[in-house]
């Protein structure tokens, strides 16, 4: 009976690690770049974009140019935020050695 109190408590700790992980998570804000920093997006912790910067000369450009420098600067603002959303988690969970419970790859 002591493993399954212990397997409670360790779960009550995550629960609450977990929480303050998506508090956090809220806050990040990630910055995306494509066409030499000429576009610039940022994202918040839920993925929503904020702002977006265009530069005067990326203005001057083809309309088909400028919506893949958009489509590129948030693709790489959301390869950042999924990195810093990740390492959040980890911190929530780390070192949770719960017994008989292996972590989904």
């Amino acid at each position: 009976m002591t493993d399954f109190n212990k397997i409670l408590d360790k779960a009550k700790e995550l629960e609450t690690k977990m929480k303050e992980s998506q508090k956090n998570i809220k806050k990040i804000r990630a910055e995306g770049f494509s066409g030499s920093n000429s576009v610039k997006v940022i994202l918040d912790g839920e993925g929503e974009m904020q702002k977006i910067e265009i530069s005067d000369e990326v203005l001057k450009e083809e309309k088909q140019i400028i919506e893949d420098l958009i489509v590129a600067a948030h693709n790489n603002a959301k390869i950042k935020l999924k990195t810093k959303t990740n390492e959040e988690i980890s911190k929530a969970t780390g070192g949770f050695g719960i017994p008989g419970f292996k972590w989904p790859l």
